[in-house]
């Protein structure tokens, strides 16, 4: 298993999918998610699931409305929340947290397509601004990532783009970064770079993609589309 993940790659993806009331919920309100854990009871199997969540803002007004929102949700069951924080505690997202437990239909879930296809998570979910955040190995070779991304898109209706790669450490990677950034068209450097420089790719992520298709006057959509074509061939180059 060591031997796997050594030679595995490293990836955060961006995911949307549909029929998710974390996705619903932080589209229209501020504030994110967390996904700690997800577990079977034999009470409810398999009919829904239960998970351990925490919800996240800056102000207990916004976490408020955040939880209304995923109440309100029709992909969500019940929410029995367990915890109230305030003030920042280390590494908390947000200055305010709420952890919760909620039970829902698994059949909403993406992480089941994303192991299906080869891709391990390795950190709890995030979920903000409509999307989320998953920080996850890939078993196989680098140059099936591509398929692997499209296979998920195609199962899970799913809408994924990398948000950073991290290659298995080898001195031939780093030398060719260079020709893979000039494999780019101008408006794929343009876009690629500015997310960079503007922290989208560190963790925690430093803007969402809704600021950086503002900073660059482009829609939503055009933005994602040259992100995830630049992508594309930074991870598979020519």
């Amino acid at each position: 298993m060591s031997q796997t993940m050594d030679a595995g790659t490293r990836l955060t993806l961006d995911v949307w999918h549909p029929d998710c009331w974390a996705i619903e919920a932080t589209e229209r309100t501020d504030g994110g998610v967390l996904a700690h854990a997800i577990y079977n009871t034999p009470k409810s199997a398999p009919e829904s699931v239960n998970g351990l969540f925490a919800a996240f803002g800056d102000t207990d007004r916004e976490v408020e409305r955040l939880l209304d929102a995923i109440r309100a949700s029709e992909h969500a069951g019940e929410l029995l929340e367990l915890q109230r924080q305030f003030g920042r505690t280390p590494n908390a997202p947000g200055d305010v947290v709420r952890e919760f437990f909620l039970e829902y239909d698994p059949s909403d879930m993406v992480c089941p397509t994303l192991l299906e296809h080869g891709f391990v998570h390795s950190a709890p979910a995030r979920i903000e601004d409509g999307s989320e955040e998953w920080n996850v190995y890939f078993t196989g070779e680098r140059t099936e990532i591509e398929d692997a991304l499209d296979g998920v898109r195609r199962d899970a209706e799913a809408d994924v783009s990398v948000a950073s790669l991290t290659p298995s450490a080898n001195g031939s990677a780093r030398s060719n970064r260079k020709r893979r950034l000039d494999s780019l068209t101008p408006t794929q450097r343009e876009v690629f770079e500015h997310a960079r420089a503007a922290g989208y790719y560190e963790w925690p992520r430093g803007c969402s993609t809704r600021e950086l298709a503002t900073d660059l006057d482009r829609s939503k959509t055009t933005l994602l589309e040259h992100l995830r074509k630049a992508e594309a061939k930074l991870l598979d180059p020519p």
